[in-house]
C-alpha cells in the first residue's frame, strides 16, 4: 500500500521531497536501512531532528512574507472616488442666481 502513495507522490519532479522520504533515503544510503536498523534511541533521535527541521522551516515559511498585508492603492482610491460620486448623488445645487 505505502508502493502506491509513494509512487503518485513522486509524480511531481519539480518538488522537494518530504523530509521523512529524505531521511529514509539518507539511513539506506548510510546505514543499509530495510536490512539494518538503528537502535530504538537513534531512530528516535533522526525522527526528532527531521520534525524539528520541518517545523523551523515551515516557521520560515510564514514569516517569509513579513505577516503585514501591503494595502493596495489603486483599491483605495477607487473606493474612495466612489464614495464620494455616491455622496454627491444627495447634492442638491441651487441655480437661482441672484444678480
Amino acid at each position: 500500500m505505502s508502493s502506491t502513495s509513494s509512487s503518485t507522490g513522486s509524480t511531481g519532479t519539480t518538488s522537494p521531497s518530504p523530509p521523512l522520504t529524505q531521511l529514509v533515503r539518507w539511513l539506506g544510503a548510510h546505514t543499509d536501512f530495510p536490512r539494518v536498523r538503528l537502535s530504538d534511541a537513534a531512530e528516535r533521535l533522526l525522527l526528532l531532528s527531521v520534525a524539528a527541521a520541518n517545523e523551523s522551516e515551515a516557521a520560515a515559511n510564514q514569516n517569509a512574507g513579513g505577516g503585514v498585508q501591503r494595502r493596495d492603492q489603486a483599491k483605495d482610491a477607487a473606493m474612495r472616488a466612489h464614495a464620494m460620486r455616491r455622496s454627491m448623488v444627495h447634492y442638491r445645487c441651487d441655480n437661482s442666481a441672484k444678480v
